[in-house]
């Protein structure tokens, strides 16, 4: 096992500082290509990582809003709006993300209606199969109408 393995297994963060500071030196030869590789790899499956879980967590407020009007909240108003920006910001940072974005709403559907669900007590069939909003409304702070005036 070499030195460079041994630290990635042992001490994650010395492990990056000695990888971080090889670069600066231009000393490739010495760099844990392997785990660096897989490193980088990883830190854009978080990125889509987070992009799949903030949508799922929209999309289940967007259904709960509009399937239980009745207990609409500010709270679930911050909790649209919240993950609205995280979104956006996300996607200005990410921006090769951006064209993905309906294939990520299509994979987030199915664990969004069952959070709805779980959360709401109506029956799952309450709430259709395939996805019932566009792209851009689920991005639209103005949707559904009225969304800003209607939390009590």
């Amino acid at each position: 096992m070499s030195q460079s393995t041994a630290l990635y297994e042992t001490d994650f963060h010395a492990w990056a500082q000695r990888q971080a500071a090889l670069l600066r030196q231009g000393n490739y030869e010495q760099l844990d290509a392997q785990h660096l590789l897989e490193e980088i790899e990883d830190m854009a499956g978080s990125q889509r990582r987070a992009l799949a879980s903030r949508l799922q967590v929209l999309i289940s407020h967007l259904l709960k809003w509009e399937h239980q009007p009745e207990l609409r909240s500010r709270s679930w108003m911050a909790t649209i709006r919240v993950q609205r920006a995280e979104i956006s910001d996300l996607l200005a940072d990410n921006p090769s993300l951006h064209p993905q974005l309906a294939m990520f709403v299509e994979r987030a559907w199915p664990k969004a209606r069952e959070f709805a669900w779980a959360e709401t007590g109506l029956p799952l069939a309450a709430f259709p199969v395939e996805c019932s909003y566009a792209v851009e409304q689920i991005l639209d702070p103005s949707f559904p109408v009225g969304i800003s005036e209607q939390a009590s």
